[in-house]
């Protein structure tokens, strides 16, 4: 799979970009290198005519380095959707409960991406999760191009088959690594 353009009619396809902001944070760790938003907007803009890049995220309470991260996002012209993180108690050993913290944003996404579908030629997601499977099978089943930027490591085998265009992060480091 390709993420070249056709460039027949010589227009870049108007696309959004929707970032799925824990799939993305999981994704960094795992690659051990992380991506400079700015460079990544810039990538996108050679090849399409972004109208708006769309990061969602969960926030604990009082989480004064999110929301400086969030305040940097917002500064370079990302739409910034967020909400409070639900802690989820996954055991209980003994005298001590364990707790994950865990914000959904898979309906999200969604509904945004099918509320801007008509506007759009290209639909952009960073995100390998499984979840967006059926929603890119519909996509494309009335002829929308779907990009998905995730990971060799953490796609999901869903996604990878039924996406148009997937893209590696690892294939184009060189030009979305933060420095």
């Amino acid at each position: 799979m390709s993420y070249e353009i056709d460039r027949t009619n010589m227009e870049k396809p108007k696309a959004k970009v929707f970032i799925d902001g824990a799939n993305m944070f999981y994704t960094q760790k795992s690659l051990g290198w992380t991506i400079s938003w700015k460079n990544v907007i810039s990538f996108l803009e050679n090849k399409f005519d972004v109208l708006e890049t769309r990061y969602y995220t969960g926030l604990k309470e009082d989480d004064n380095k999110m929301l400086k991260y969030l305040r940097y996002l917002d500064k370079i012209g990302f739409s910034t959707i967020t909400k409070i993180l639900k802690k989820i108690k996954i055991s209980n050993t003994g005298e001590t409960a364990h707790f994950i913290f865990k914000a959904n944003f898979d309906v999200e996404i969604t509904a945004d991406i099918l509320l801007d579908k008509s506007k759009l030629d290209g639909i952009i997601i960073f995100s390998g999760d499984s979840d967006f499977g059926y929603l890119v099978k519909k996509l494309k089943d009335i002829g929308k191009l779907v990009y998905i930027f995730s990971s060799r490591r953490t796609i999901s085998w869903e996604l990878k088959l039924i996406a148009s265009n997937v893209i590696y992060l690892e294939d184009i480091r060189k030009e979305i690594q933060r420095d």
